[in-house]
């Protein structure tokens, strides 16, 4: 049975497979979740509140979802393309869909470190 993150409170119910969760970024209490469908869906849940469920909902997933800086966390397995220089992440399955988001200069220079292959010295 798959992962899901669930977010629901007295007006919504939103779940969303592991597979399908692209990225989360926020805006103070509002929150954007970026699917493969190409969707956002906006709740009103802090990033903070969604990086713990996450954890929580999903642990044997978890480890794919790392956050970026303050406000965006991002599944590894969709990063395409980062340019820290332009504070450029793009987000794509490199076929039917792709996220040009915004992160700080720093946050994606660590990201870009962490994710490209290590190369062996000789």
């Amino acid at each position: 049975m798959p992962d899901f993150l669930i977010i629901t409170n007295t007006s919504e119910f939103l779940r969303i497979p592991a597979e399908s969760l692209v990225f989360v970024s926020s805006d103070g209490n509002y929150s954007d979740i970026g699917t493969r469908d190409g969707h956002k869906h906006t709740v009103t849940v802090q990033l903070g509140m969604i990086e713990e469920m996450i954890k929580d909902q999903m642990p044997d997933r978890s480890r794919e979802f790392v956050r970026i800086g303050k406000s965006l966390i991002v599944n590894l397995s969709f990063v395409h393309y980062i340019n820290p220089s332009k504070k450029q992440i793009v987000l794509s399955d490199c076929h039917t869909f792709k996220f040009s988001l915004e992160a700080s200069k720093e946050a994606l220079k660590l990201l870009k470190e962490y994710v490209e292959p290590k190369t062996t010295k000789k």
